[in-house]
């Protein structure tokens, strides 16, 4: 018998593709994904990134996702 072979995929912006997946209607809008209890900025759509530092705490960009235009989702595990 083979031994089993493992792999480790890294995808960029991956939880915020997979909401735009669900959202077509978002395709070209810069979006963020939140922790639990959304608490801080977990994942960035390329065209978010300018805006938003990872890790950065919602309640202190709330304001900035406002004024760029950026919608913000609360994370979605079971999807991702």
């Amino acid at each position: 018998m083979a031994d089993p072979v493992y792999a480790l995929v890294d995808c960029n912006s991956f939880y915020a593709s997979c909401e735009r997946v669900f959202r077509p209607d978002l395709l070209r809008t810069p979006i963020v994904v939140l922790s639990n209890n959304d608490g801080c900025v977990i994942a960035r759509s390329a065209d978010a990134k300018p805006f938003v530092k990872m890790g950065a705490l919602f309640h202190e960009i709330r304001g900035d996702l406002k004024r760029h235009g950026i919608v913000a989702f609360s994370s979605n595990y079971a999807l991702y």
